[in-house]
């Protein structure tokens, strides 16, 4: 009998432990299944900024070649003409001069227009009005007539459309007074100045890039809302580090992670800034991030001449870090030629990863 007992109760003291336990385990476990994160096509990024401002401001429209009834030449309007019919949403003629001083007589009328090049190869056709009209009126208008207007669509080289559809024309309107410049890389950067451009009361040149239309990326909750904007003018610290500075702006963002991780294997960890606005740009973080690593690379597609990254070299000469450089500033640039239509060619006239890495082993003095 006292045997029974005996056993009743220790089952009952372990019991009673399971149950203590169980409930610390509760405690510092969730049992909730973990959210996927979400993901967006920078295509798609680009879709809802314009869907939303156009929601959001009646004065909003877009225009350009096939962007209503063919949803977009990479399809980035899709579904917007339907939704916003044909006074919102409207196609043009093969005529990027007329369309373009369109959309500036639209935007000093007080409409915003989004105007779509097909390719920024194409607005060399339309240069005067991006220039001399957008970009001068509000100054020699002595600041009556602002001309709120987005010039937009893929800028730099695609794949396999050779020299005249190649050019990366971040350093010709970033030269340029009056005008803002924005050079996204992902699907958060696209949306967020995307929808900064379209209120910004200035004309913006917003460089898209063809080959990441369809590249999803992680995109988080609060840059999934409505009211989400990127300041335009601030740059942002992709990934920090301590050895050497990668700055850099667009697809060239994606490389430099890519060379980082490689970097890291050996030892050399990357601060990488990626510049999201080209004009006004942001070098107080590059400033701070060399006077930290003592080393400045910078990467884009662009041509060397005059280029991005001979901007930012001036403007570490110019500035305090300068001082604390222990080596020269290298730049990993497109090729100084026209790009050849040969693959194989093509392949080897833009910044490759190996070229990243191969720059800063030189530049750290690392065999």
């Amino acid at each position: 009998m006292r045997h029974r007992e005996h056993s009743i109760r220790c089952f009952q003291f372990i019991s009673h432990l399971q149950k203590q336990t169980w409930g610390i385990m509760q405690r510092k476990f969730s049992t909730t299944a973990s959210r996927a994160a979400t993901q967006m096509t920078v295509r798609d990024a680009l879709n809802s900024a314009m869907d939303e401002e156009l929601a959001r401001d009646e004065k909003v429209f877009l225009m350009g070649e096939e962007v209503a009834l063919y949803d977009g030449a990479y399809k980035v309007s899709r579904g917007l003409h339907a939704k916003y019919g044909d006074k919102r949403v409207i196609d043009t003629p093969i005529t990027e001069m007329g369309f373009a001083g369109l959309a500036v007589g639209a935007a000093m009328a007080g409409l915003k227009p989004i105007c779509e090049f097909m390719t920024f190869n194409f607005s060399m056709q339309a240069i005067d009005q991006v220039i001399n009209s957008a970009a001068k009126t509000f100054y020699m208008s002595a600041g009556t007539v602002p001309v709120p207007i987005v010039f937009r669509g893929p800028n730099g080289a695609a794949a396999g459309v050779a020299a005249q559809h190649s050019q990366c024309f971040a350093s010709w309107y970033s030269h340029c007074p009056g005008l803002k410049v924005v050079s996204p890389y992902n699907s958060e950067d696209c949306r967020g100045l995307l929808k900064s451009a379209i209120r910004d009361p200035n004309p913006v040149v917003c460089l898209e890039n063809e080959i990441m239309y369809g590249s999803p990326f992680e995109i988080s909750d609060e840059a999934l809302s409505p009211d989400f904007l990127i300041p335009i003018g601030k740059s942002k610290i992709e990934r920090e580090g301590k050895h050497v500075t990668l700055v850099s702006h667009s697809r060239y963002v994606g490389h430099c992670l890519e060379a980082a991780n490689e970097l890291a294997g050996i030892g050399i960890e990357a601060e990488i800034i990626n510049l999201r606005t080209l004009r006004p740009m942001d070098d107080a973080p590059i400033i701070q991030s060399v006077i930290k690593t003592n080393h400045l690379v910078t990467v884009e597609g662009g041509w060397p001449q005059c280029g991005i990254g001979a901007e930012v070299c001036a403007r570490i000469i110019e500035s305090p870090a300068f001082n604390y450089l222990d080596a020269p500033v290298m730049r990993v640039t497109g090729a100084d030629v026209p790009t050849p239509y040969a693959k194989t060619l093509e392949d080897n006239t833009f910044p490759q990863v190996f070229n990243i890495v191969n720059t800063v082993k030189q530049s750290l003095k690392v065999p």
